[in-house]
């Protein structure tokens, strides 16, 4: 049986430190004064002008001709593969990408396709793994139509997928007449922690989309990007899918006001999490992946704790992380201080002690 999420155990402790997700943030004083001084009207009608700015600046910031608001990164993905799809087509991506591993089967419950998982480190594959999987075109094959890539990979340990490599897969797909489609959830954190415009980092995909309730702190929202023709569709299934909304300026604020104070900063995050990861090394028995962004993956096995054992004795310290794939993750946002880093080590060292 599938149950909702489980509401806070009565009497436990409050979360003071909050490692579990970069979900977990929340709007700062600042960015909820903007939300209240929006401009507003129906989204669904297109009367909503801070919308209409939220969008416009998104399609400039990732290159495409137009843009547009859905109130979450899964409902983008469902968007733009149903509209770049059709049911029985096939989908190429990473086997731990997020639209096998975290959308519920949404694909295809609803858009009827089937993904094609391929192999490699770090939640990324290369040029010869995606040759592997072409398929011969004929009757007793799925058409495959769309690759598919998440950056940075989070299951891959928030690793950032080089523009070198992104270019030679979607030059592949070009080649067999494949659509792309990135999902950029954190594509800012690995714009800043590579050094690469935005624009440059996803110029090879047909559509794109940023998530503004991760590292850039909005209470809700994700922008999807791509043609003008390929947007003119996605809204019919927008609208299927209960995505057209009413007064969202008052959410497209928030996002306006993550574009202008919350890029530069994801910075810190990375920063907090090489030194998380560099601490977490010093403690015996526990193995550490190298960050590239700001999620930490490290495995107390070595120091015998399961990682669900240590996941719950940190939460009764008022710790909060998550637990994925036997190892536990720490991913660093702007609710997360510099002061919290040591405080979070000497948490595990003390429960780790014999």
């Amino acid at each position: 049986m599938v149950h909702a999420p489980e509401r806070p155990a009565p009497g436990a402790p409050p979360i003071r430190i909050n490692l579990y997700s970069d979900t977990q943030t929340r709007p700062t004083e600042a960015m909820k004064a903007a939300m209240m001084a929006a401009e507003v009207g129906d989204e669904q009608h297109g009367d909503d002008p801070t919308v209409h700015l939220l969008c416009d600046r998104m399609a400039a910031l990732l290159g495409k001709e137009a843009a547009m608001f859905l109130p979450s990164g899964t409902m983008c993905n469902v968007v733009a593969i149903n509209t770049h799809c059709r049911p029985g087509d096939e989908v190429l991506a990473h086997e731990s990408a997020h639209i096998l591993s975290s959308e519920g089967g949404s694909h295809a419950a609803i858009a009827g396709v089937q993904i094609h998982p391929l192999r490699g480190e770090r939640g990324m594959f290369d040029a010869a793994t995606l040759r592997g999987a072409i398929r011969g075109r004929g009757r007793y094959s799925p058409p495959q139509t769309l690759l598919e890539i998440e950056q940075t990979a989070n299951i891959g340990g928030g690793a950032v997928w080089p523009v070198n490599q992104l270019n030679e897969l979607c030059g592949i797909a070009r080649e067999q007449g494949w659509a792309t489609h990135m999902d950029g959830a954190r594509l800012m954190n690995a714009c800043v922690a590579a050094a690469v415009p935005a624009t440059e980092m996803c110029a090879g995909f047909d559509t794109v989309w940023l998530d503004f309730t991760k590292g850039l702190g909005a209470p809700l929202g994700a922008v999807l990007a791509g043609s003008e023709e390929f947007i003119g569709r996605a809204w019919r299934w927008k609208q299927r899918l209960g995505g057209s909304m009413r007064q969202a300026g008052i959410c497209a604020a928030a996002c306006l006001y993550a574009l202008d104070h919350h890029i530069d900063r994801l910075a810190e995050d990375h920063a907090n999490a090489r030194a998380l990861a560099a601490g977490l090394r010093q403690i015996e028995g526990i193995g550490v992946e190298e960050p590239d962004t700001n999620l930490v993956y490290f495995d107390p096995a070595g120091a015998g704790v399961g990682a669900e054992a240590l996941q719950a004795a940190l939460r009764a310290e008022g710790i909060a992380v998550s637990a994925l794939g036997g190892r536990l993750r720490a991913c660093t946002h702007l609710d997360v201080s510099a002061s919290m880093i040591p405080e979070t080590l000497d948490a595990i060292r003390r429960l780790l002690r014999p």
